[in-house]
């Protein structure tokens, strides 16, 4: 090889190893502007799913605020020691409560039957008249919101009567 054509050689791996070192520098820029990019749309996702929640518990507050209003009546009544208004305004309250709760999903367990263990949860077992594993009584209200057990009635089951 001539001094000439190595010169031509190292000239072309020179040009070669440039436009690497230029479509190198080219990427890695396209790879911070995404990463920027990408960091911009974690931080844009965050205040957008923050500001959501936010409008959804002003919502609900905003819905409870007859109750608390029903409530405070409620209150006054019980001053006055008017048994029956009292009954009657903690009723009101207790079903405005419920009524809002249930336009939000919230739903009351059912309890009629036989024991469910995914919704119920078995305090005792009772001597019965009925069948095994039946729910002869509730010790404290279950709930859902909408499919997902918020609260598990919690109950007292039948077990077999003693002879």
């Amino acid at each position: 090889m001539t001094d000439e054509q190595q010169i031509t050689q190292q000239e072309e791996e020179s040009l070669d190893v440039e436009a690497l070192q230029a479509e190198r520098d080219e990427l890695f820029d396209r790879l911070q502007r995404l990463a920027a990019e990408f960091d911009n749309f974690r931080k844009r996702s965050a205040r957008e799913q923050a500001a959501l929640i936010e409008r959804a518990n002003e919502r609900l507050v905003k819905e409870l605020l007859p109750v608390l209003d029903d409530l405070g009546r409620a209150l006054e009544a019980a001053e006055d020691h008017e048994g029956a208004k009292l009954e009657e305004g903690v009723r009101l309250v207790h079903r405005a409560l419920a009524d809002v709760l249930a336009k939000e999903g919230l739903a009351e367990i059912d309890t009629n039957g036989k024991f469910d263990p995914h919704v119920h949860e078995a305090l005792l077992s009772q001597p019965s008249e009925v069948d095994e594993g039946t729910v002869v009584e509730v010790v404290q209200k279950g709930y859902k919101l909408g499919d997902r057990v918020l609260r598990p009635a919690r109950v007292v089951v039948a077990a077999p009567k003693e002879e």
